[in-house]
């Protein structure tokens, strides 16, 4: 039996309201802007920064196109920002392995601890979350430059570079690192710990299982620490 034109019509605005459910099931009302940064994390993850298409970010919110752009005019002004949410993901890997340090009665051993921690984690979350580590550090100069707020900060308020500095300032305080050395530590600290990760992702080391990374890498940040 063929539909009536009523019919036809009823079909159509049932399928248009089930679609429309489930786009609005995606996200929150009034939060699609966070919809579309989770769906950019989720192609970061799936594909680093390459990956993270707005069309297809809109497409994940269940949302149309044009949607995007009462939040983001373009597909740079997206990319900055998961590429803020995926540091301040790096940040909270970092926090989780401060807050999980032993405890030692010592300032001086606590501070170093702290300084391993931050490498520990940034490694542990460059090899976990390779997309999102990609996504993080693969911005432009300017776009750092143009915050002058902390970029991609963790559950501190800091971002992973701040970090890594009050880690080797509670150094200095504690007697573990010679004031005259504390200059721009931070970036020998990190090119070291950043090389490294960046050879276990994406380099000659991609082939070293657990077992050969976990004490390199121990070998590695205690180096840092002591060369500093």
């Amino acid at each position: 039996m063929r539909d009536s034109p009523g019919n036809k019509m009823t079909k159509r605005n049932v399928a248009h309201a089930m679609k429309a459910t489930k786009a609005r099931s995606t996200y929150r009302h009034g939060d699609l802007r966070r919809a579309l940064i989770d769906a950019g994390l989720e192609l970061a993850r799936e594909g680093g920064p390459d990956a993270i298409v707005l069309r297809e970010a809109t497409r994940r919110a269940g949302v149309v196109p044009n949607a995007a752009y009462r939040h983001f005019e373009n597909r740079q002004a997206l990319l900055s920002a998961v590429r803020s949410a995926a540091l301040s993901s790096v940040a909270q890997a970092m926090e989780d392995e401060l807050a999980a340090r032993p405890k030692k009665r010592r300032r001086a051993d606590a501070a170093r601890l702290g300084l391993r921690a931050i490498g520990t984690g940034y490694l542990r979350f460059a090899q976990e979350e390779t997309g999102l580590f990609r996504t993080a550090f693969a911005a432009p100069q300017a776009e750092w430059a143009e915050h002058e707020a902390a970029y991609g900060a963790g559950p501190s308020g800091l971002d992973p570079f701040q970090l890594l500095s009050r880690a080797l300032d509670e150094m200095v305080e504690a007697g573990a690192l010679e004031a005259r050395r504390r200059t721009q530590a931070e970036y020998l600290a990190w090119s070291a710990v950043h090389g490294f990760a960046l050879l276990l992702i994406e380099g000659p080391l991609q082939a070293l299982g657990p077992e050969e990374v976990e004490p390199l890498a121990a070998r590695l940040l205690a180096m840092v620490e002591q060369g500093l």
